[in-house]
Formats: C-alpha cells, sequence, structure tokens
C-alpha cells in the first residue's frame, strides 16, 4: 500500500479537492490501512500513535457517507476533552469544505449551551463531542441518535480512564444497531475489549504503532537532574542557549502554571498559560494566538497534552515528571510530528522522581541522556555571538532604515567603533545610562 493515491481510494471528487487543498497525495499508514475498509461501510478497530493521521482516516468515509438531504445527526464522534474535539471538527471542516450541505456541530462542557443548541438545530449532520455534554444534550432533547449512521470513538482508552465508561455505554446503547462503529485507542485493555466485542459486527483490525523507542525516535530527549529551586533557572539557560522558539512546558498543577508563566514573562519570554480553570472562550483564544505565533511558550497541565494541533514546535519540558509512561509519550509526542525533529526534556528532583523516570524510561525504551546546563558565561557568550549574527543578516538584507545623523555623532566622538559599539548594545541591554541591572527583554535578544 506504499504507492497508494487518495485518488485510488474511491474517494468522493469533492473530499479530494479539499485533500489536496491541505497538501496531501499521499495517505499515511494509518489512512492506507484504515480507509478500504472504512469507505466500504466495515466496523473497524485502530491502534496508532499520536500524529499519525488518524482523524482524517475516520473523517473522510464519514464525509463520504453523510446524505446532505437529511438535516439530522448522522455521525457521531466522541472525544475525551475539548481541545481533542476542537481539532477534530476543525479537521472535518477542512475536509468537508467542498461538500456542499454538511453541518457540523462540536458539543462540549464549559461553554454555554446556546451556539450548541443553534448548531443542532439547523441540521447538523456531523456531531462531535465529550461524552459528558453529549448525554446532556440527549437529556434536553436537543440531540437525537435515531439517524446516527457511523459512531466513532477517538482515544477510547483514555475516555475510560476518565471516567467516561457508563456515559459511552449510555450512548452506544441510544444509536441504531445498524450503524458503523469506530474504534480508535492507543491501547486495548480488557474494557475496551470487551465494549469492542459488544459493539462491533466483526470489525477490521488495523495496528500501526511503532515498536517501542520507536515512537521518539526523531525526538532527542533529556533528563535534567537538579534541585527542585534550580529547575527555573535550567531551564531558561537552556531556552536561551538554544535559542529554542517554540515550545510547551508541561507542569503537574495549575499553582505551578500560573506561577512558571509569570516567571517567565518577567525573563522577557513571550508565554501564555493553560489550565483547567481558565475558561474555555479563554483557552480557545489561548490555543489560537499559539498556533498564529503570537506567543512563543504554552505553560499547560496536562490539558493540553492530548488533541493540541501544533506542527512546528522545537521542544517540550516536562518541568514536572509525568504519571506515566503513557502521559510521557503524549507529553513529548506534541514535537517531532509531520516528519519534524524536536527535542524533550524532564526534570527530576528527588530519588523518588527518578524512579518513576527510569521506569518510564524502561517502559518507552529511551536512553536517559542527561543534559548539560550551559553556565551563564556561556549563555551570555552564546547571545552575543547571536545577537552578532543576527545584526550582520540584517546589515546584507538591507531592511533596516539608516540613522546616519546618530552615526555620525557618535563616530565623530573621537571614540573607537569598538566601545560606540559596547556602550549601544549596553544601553540597550540596560534601559538606560545608569542602570546596573539588564532589563527584562526577549530571551532571542541580547
Amino acid at each position: 500500500m506504499e504507492n497508494t493515491l487518495f485518488t485510488d481510494l474511491g474517494i468522493s471528487e469533492e473530499v479530494l479537492k479539499a485533500i489536496a487543498d491541505m497538501g496531501f497525495e499521499k495517505p499515511s499508514p494509518i489512512q492506507s490501512a484504515a480507509l478500504p475498509a472504512l469507505l466500504a461501510g466495515r466496523d473497524l478497530v485502530g491502534q496508532s500513535a499520536t500524529g499519525s493521521g488518524k482523524t482524517a482516516a475516520f473523517a473522510i468515509p464519514a464525509i463520504d457517507a453523510v446524505d446532505v438531504a437529511v438535516r439530522k445527526p448522522q455521525v457521531l464522534v466522541l472525544c475525551p476533552t475539548r481541545e481533542l474535539a476542537l481539532q477534530v471538527f476543525e479537521e472535518f471542516g477542512k475536509l468537508s469544505k467542498y461538500k456542499k450541505g454538511v453541518r457540523g456541530a462540536v458539543i462540549y462542557g464549559g461553554e454555554p449551551y446556546g451556539r450548541q443548541f443553534r448548531d443542532l438545530e439547523a441540521g447538523a449532520q456531523i456531531v462531535v463531542g465529550t461524552p459528558g455534554r453529549v448525554i446532556d444534550h440527549l437529556e434536553r432533547g436537543s440531540l437525537a441518535l435515531d439517524g446516527i449512521k457511523t459512531v466513532i470513538l477517538d482515544e477510547a482508552d483514555r475516555m475510560l480512564d476518565m471516567g467516561f465508561r457508563d456515559d459511552i455505554e449510555r450512548i452506544l446503547e441510544g444509536a441504531p444497531e445498524e450503524r458503523q462503529s469506530v474504534f480508535f485507542s492507543a491501547t486495548l485493555p480488557k474494557p475496551i475489549q470487551e465494549l469492542i466485542k459488544r459493539s462491533c459486527n466483526e470489525p477490521a483490525h488495523i495496528k500501526i504503532l511503532p515498536p517501542k523507542g520507536e515512537a521518539g525516535k526523531n525526538i532527542e530527549q533529556f533528563v535534567v537532574d537538579c534541585d527542585r529551586g534550580a529547575k527555573a533557572s535550567a531551564m531558561l539557560r537552556l531556552i536561551s542557549f538554544n535559542r529554542y522558539r517554540r515550545g510547551i512546558i508541561f507542569c503537574s498543577t495549575k499553582i505551578m502554571v500560573d506561577e512558571l508563566s509569570e516567571s517567565l514573562t518577567e525573563h522577557g519570554i513571550p508565554c501564555d498559560r493553560l489550565h483547567g480553570d481558565i475558561r474555555q472562550r479563554d483557552r480557545d483564544r489561548i490555543m489560537r494566538q499559539f498556533r498564529e505565533g503570537a506567543f512563543e511558550f504554552l505553560v499547560a497541565t496536562d490539558v493540553a497534552a492530548r488533541g493540541l494541533d501544533v506542527d512546528d514546535l522545537e521542544v517540550v519540558f516536562n518541568y514536572d515528571v509525568p504519571n506515566d509512561a503513557e502521559d510521557y509519550t503524549h507529553r513529548i509526542g506534541r514535537v517531532g510530528r509531520a516528519g519534524r525533529t524536536g527535542t524533550a526534556y524532564t526534570f527530576f528532583s528527588s530519588k523518588g522522581e527518578r524512579f518513576h523516570m527510569e521506569r518510564i524510561a524502561s517502559h518507552t525504551r529511551f536512553a536517559m541522556t542527561r543534559a548539560r546546563i550551559p553556565s551563564k558565561d556561556e549563555v551570555d557568550k552564546q547571545r552575543q555571538e547571536a545577537f552578532a549574527t543576527d545584526v550582520l543578516a540584517l546589515i546584507a538584507s538591507g531592511k533596516f532604515k539608516k540613522k546616519e545623523a546618530v552615526a555620525a555623532k557618535l563616530l565623530e566622538s573621537g571614540l573607537s567603533p569598538s566601545d560606540v559599539i559596547s556602550a549601544v548594545i549596553h544601553f540597550y541591554e540596560h534601559g538606560g545610562v545608569d542602570a546596573e541591572q539588564p532589563v527584562p527583554v526577549a530571551h532571542h535578544q541580547v
């Protein structure tokens, strides 16, 4: 199936056009394996790694199966988190933009019901939502399942871990028996297997998972063993020395997220924060701004570990050790996506945390390579060299306004050019003539 093209699979012209707009020509391995079965209407159980293209694998057949003349829910996708639901809904929107008459609704908690009611009443055929809010709409009568032709469970194991088992079983029982059932799950624990057995009819089984240790092979993975009070300083030095511009910093608590984001801001690093106490409207805005590059680092709890679709990240910092190997894999999986490379650092501060990290490393089969923390002098030297490189590149580009009068006055002072340039840099760094301490400036500046 390596040479298969999307055009070989019997996908509608409307969806093929949308796929082309997204820049894809060949399906990924999970898409090549799953699409023929799903397009044929078969039930399916799929296992694949994060970032493998599984959303399109189930979205493409679901869109093609929609009858636009019927203005009621026909496809139901269940996701464990609001973030993943929004990501999946966005993917459906991109893939269905040329199929006229397709409407969708995304329903999740933490947001007023008004817009969700309107989208459902408008005749949404594709509904993406979290189990709890789907149950709420069923109880309110704003969502009916009698027209459902396809039910998709994305990250099914995660939903069960989060306590949605009863909700999921209730939803599946309320959907028509004659339907297509699709399960995507990184793992298949016994409860998932039991649910599949009750819900699926001779499903196709697709497993596209890299061998242990291969999932992060394009990600350099380091550990940082330092005192708890030194973590922030060590991380700041790593960011400055390596000139990282785009990354996520994972913390275990909301309080730590707030404190660390405030500290980073004080050090001139453009960042924002994301955790469960932030209103959904603000979380949507923060994620939109992060994708658009309005700030460089997102400080977050694990609420952002799944369903976060940002392809150009360079680095992930596990400021706190993840709960388990699965959380570790999902965290570092935010970098190294779509064939890119990336770097991940995990901090630990005690024997207990080290032991926990060793268990994660053993499970995921990555070498616990210790990161070397650059000294303050090394960071300062690197900044100066980077500054000089950037200035020379600016001069070469010619994209700057000449300040001939000021330049002439400085050079006519009789001072050496070296002293003049050094004084200008000092003035820029310290924000004035008499200041002794540098003012907070962006870490990519001097």
